[in-house]
């Protein structure tokens, strides 16, 4: 049986949470603060920029041009109807 988007969706927030308190707590009982080191910064920020990236690049693709595609939108078809732009 599938689920429903909602529950899927409820499903993912609940454990966003659940994850979120988990690291809150164990923040609240660390003995000493962290020290910001540049190159751990910048992989926090970068790497997941880069894997959505190319997730997106992997999933995306616009593919090949057909013949009506490279037609000017206000050029027509052979059969008289305007062309796909």
């Amino acid at each position: 049986m599938a689920t429903s988007p909602v529950r899927a969706l409820l499903r993912s927030w609940a454990l966003a949470l659940a994850l979120s308190a988990a690291l809150a707590a164990a923040g609240a009982r660390w003995p000493q603060p962290l020290p910001p080191l540049p190159g751990a910064v910048g992989a926090l920020l970068l790497l997941p920029t880069l894997a959505m990236a190319l997730l997106l690049r992997a999933g995306w693709s616009l593919g090949p041009a057909g013949p009506d595609q490279r037609s000017t939108p206000g050029e027509r078809d052979d059969a008289g109807s305007p062309a796909n732009p």
